[in-house]
């Protein structure tokens, strides 16, 4: 929650809006008459399955939320990967499919692209806001005199 004219800014921390919109989901279809029981039963039932699988949905949402932002959460999971479906024939290791990692370059730079060109739009945006709000100040002033 921000306050009006403040200067401060609060960081999430990652995973919490993921645990945050799964106790959501809950309550919406639920429709507990106690939310904050429901919450207090919820985070329990929620602990009590971690300790039981070492599953943590924070932490994997926080690596869900790292992947978008910077990719660096799921190289090494992506190095195993590739590590084990490169397959030795005749004693020869068979290197990673060439093809597959263009096409992968192709979509990334496509995607840098496409968000270059969002951002040139919306800078342009402003910039007509800007200069709609100048020539309304201007007019105002005009009739004003």
């Amino acid at each position: 929650m921000s306050i009006p004219f403040s200067n401060t800014h609060y960081r999430i921390p990652q995973g919490f809006g993921n645990l945050l919109e799964g106790l959501t989901r809950e309550i919406l279809r639920e429709q507990p008459e106690n939310i904050p029981a429901f919450a207090a039963a919820y985070f329990e039932n929620l602990l009590e399955k971690r300790e039981k699988t070492n599953f943590d949905p924070a932490e994997w949402g926080a690596k869900v939320e790292d992947r978008f932002y910077n990719n660096h959460a799921f190289k090494e999971q992506e190095q195993s990967v590739q590590e084990k479906s490169q397959t030795s024939v005749k004693g020869e290791d068979i290197p990673g499919n060439a093809v597959e990692l263009k096409e992968d370059k192709e979509k990334e730079e496509f995607a840098a692209v496409k968000i270059q060109a969002a951002f040139r739009g919306h800078v342009a945006r402003e910039e007509v806001k800007k200069m709609k709000s100048d020539k309304v100040k201007d007019e105002t002033e005009e009739e004003k005199e």
